[in-house]
Order: C-alpha cells, then structure tokens, then sequence
C-alpha cells in the first residue's frame, strides 16, 4: 500500500475526518513552502513521519490499532540569526480522534505540544471539528454540546489561546443530503425553492468543469473577491489544489478525496460556478464565484441542487456549506450568504474554532500584530490588481 492510500485510509475511519487532513491537501501546502508532519497514535506511541519519497515504507505495522491522526504544516519564518529555527505550525481541521476519549485527547495534545517545542514553533495551530452547539444562539433551534465545552474546558486549562487568526470558518452550515428529492425539496424555504425553479425556467444549466475552464473560473472568483472583499491567491495555487484534487476518482469507500467544479451557464455564458471537494461520506462547498450577468435568473440556487445531487452520487450523506457568521446578526459580514445557504434546510453547527499552543509568548505578540496589516494589504492588493486587469481588457 503507497503512503498516499495508507495515510486517506486511516483518516477516513477516524472520527471527524476532514479533505484538510487528506495527503493531497499536505502536497498543495508544499509546494507553498509548507512541510507535511504525519503523526500517528496507537495505543502506546506517537509516530511522526515527514514525507518524502521514500516515506511509502514507514508505515506501522500495527495501523488498524491508530487511534488518532494529525496532519501537520510546518513554515519556516525566520531563517537566520539567532531565530533561525523559528515556525509556524498549522494542523488543518484536526487532530483527528474522539474527543470525547479523555485519556487518548490529553495524549495528543501533550505530544502535539511537545512536537511544537521540538519545532521552536511560534505557536500549533488546531481547529478540530468538535461541535460546541448546534442551531443559532437565542433562538429556539440552539442546542448546547456539554461535551464540546468540556474540550474547550480543557484547552483553556492547558494554556492554550483563542486564536484571533481563524484560518478557516469557526461555524457552518451542514444539510443532510441521505434524504429523498421530495423531502430536501420540503425541508427548504419557499423563497428558495421558488428561485431554484425560476432558475431552470429562466435558461440556467450547469456542467461539469473541466481543466480548460480554470483560467476562466480563476477569473470569474477574482472578480467575486474583488466585489465582496475577501482575500484570494494566485491563480497557481487554484490551479494546484483543482489538479491534485481532480485527478482522483471516487473510492467504493470514500477513501479517497475528489473534486470538481459545476457551473452555470446562461445560453453558454458561464455567469457562476462551485468548486466541491468530497471525502469520507461528507461533501464540502468551498470556493464560489459569479458574474454580475444574469444574476436576476438565480444561477446559485440551481448550482447548489446540482452540487447536492453531485454529493449523492459521491456516496456522500452531509453536504458542509462552508461556513456561517460567528455573531448571528445582520451586521456581521456573511449574515446575506447565511441566509441564502439557511434557505437550503440546513443546520448550523458552531465549533471550537482554531486554538494556539504558544511556546514562544514574545514572537506571539509580535506576529498577533503584524498578521492583520499583512491581510489588508493583500485585500487591497488584490482589489487593485483585478481592477487593473479590468481595464486592460476592456
């Protein structure tokens, strides 16, 4: 069995498995200057294995014992001086394990703290799955998770910090797509299903992508975060995570990661597209974009019954939008999109959100303030680029 089927493999039967943690993940970071850590834990010992190409051979003997799993980043920020060694250090969506396990949970974090001191990290970034709530706070539909608090409990008495850079959305939105069309078409709001069928009336289809389309999808979500403001990469990295991604095809077993884009089209125009990733039985919408044609025909609302009938045939039962406000309220940025994916019939899950682990409190500090003036640059940079590029070709 190669390194690439061994590590999906073992993810995929642990709870909470994440397309974030899948080795296709680890080799689009690579190649942006991040290095893959593998870590395994059985039931006496931590495992650590840095991918190379010889990593194929290093696996344990005993796997089907792995309890948890961790895929971890590393960056190198300073490289010279006296800081030489200094990290940054970024577990995506996991460890992953049951958390509820309070042995095995202080296990990991101890290793994972004790890894983080071995990497003169700055700090461990981790942003588990592990659901503090379900449902909108104030309102009849909040559920609290004692067990999540319990974790964040825990975290808190470790010393770890909440983190003010959340890589990913601390909250989201996840529709159950195991049920019948009648019964998703029932559980959505009527306003939504009404734009779902003036879209079709209206001429929208959607297509499958393919990777001629990626300069023009890459186009058409710098025009999306240029209008909504949100900060994108160069087109390489996209084209990157579409081609490692793309590349696999469906196992019987959901072990393996897969990706496509549907777009919309109005008399062959693309006006909006999805790029979804599946994996393990749960199906993610991540990145989407649109044209300011045509938007009065609704080609969002038929993307997303395509893109959940696309989850169905991927052997998927959860759809994850990909993200929710983390204060409930019209005046948070995502409170528009919010309602558009809650017309879906979804349920929103609130998390733990990324916690820190801060061997270094000093570089911390100093990181903490620099960070949010870098963001802005680049959303700035980022609008005025597209604009440019805007003018060029009109």
């Amino acid at each position: 069995m190669d390194f690439v089927t061994f590590w999906n493999k073992i993810i995929a039967h642990l709870p909470n498995p994440h397309f974030l943690q899948t080795w296709q993940w680890g080799q689009v970071k690579a190649r942006y200057g991040w290095q893959p850590y593998y870590l395994l834990w059985d039931a006496e010992q931590c495992t650590v294995i840095r991918h190379t190409p010889q990593a194929s051979a290093v696996q344990p003997e005993n796997a089907q014992e792995i309890r948890a799993a961790a895929m971890v980043l590393k960056k190198t920020v300073i490289s010279g001086g006296m800081a030489a060694r200094l990290s940054l250090l970024y577990c995506p969506k996991g460890p992953n394990l049951d958390w509820s396990d309070t042995p095995l949970r202080k296990r990991v974090l101890d290793d994972l703290e004790r890894f983080g001191r071995q990497q003169s990290a700055i700090f461990l970034k981790c942003d588990p799955d592990v659901v503090l709530g379900k449902g909108i706070p104030g309102t009849e539909s909040e559920v609290p998770e004692p067990a999540g608090e319990t974790v964040r409990a825990d975290w808190l008495h470790r010393g770890w910090h909440f983190s003010e850079e959340q890589i990913q959305f601390r909250n989201t939105v996840l529709l159950d797509v195991s049920l019948s069309e009648e019964e998703m078409l029932a559980r959505m709001k009527q306003k939504t299903r009404y734009n779902l069928r003036l879209a079709a009336r209206k001429g929208v289809s959607v297509r499958p992508g393919t990777p001629a389309d990626w300069p023009l999808l890459y186009r058409m979500y710098a025009e999306t975060a240029a209008r909504d403001g949100f900060v994108i990469r160069e087109e390489a990295y996209y084209r990157t995570v579409w081609t490692l991604f793309s590349s696999n095809h469906p196992a019987p077993s959901n072990e393996m990661p897969v990706a496509e884009a549907l777009i919309a089209e109005v008399e062959g125009e693309p006006i909006a597209a999805v790029f979804l990733f599946a994996f393990a039985g749960r199906a993610y919408y991540v990145y989407g974009m649109s044209r300011e044609a045509h938007r009065e025909k609704m080609p969002n609302y038929l993307l997303q019954w395509e893109a959940i009938q696309w989850a169905q045939r991927h052997g998927c039962r959860i759809y994850d939008l990909w993200g929710a406000p983390d204060v409930f309220n019209e005046n948070d940025p995502m409170w528009g999109v919010f309602r558009f994916k809650e017309g879906l019939g979804g349920e929103v899950i609130r998390t733990l959100g990324a916690w820190d682990y801060v061997p270094h409190p000093v570089w911390y500090a100093i990181y903490t303030r620099i960070m949010p003036k870098v963001l802005d640059w680049m959303r700035a940079r980022g609008k005025a680029r597209w604009k440019h590029a805007s003018r060029e070709s009109a």
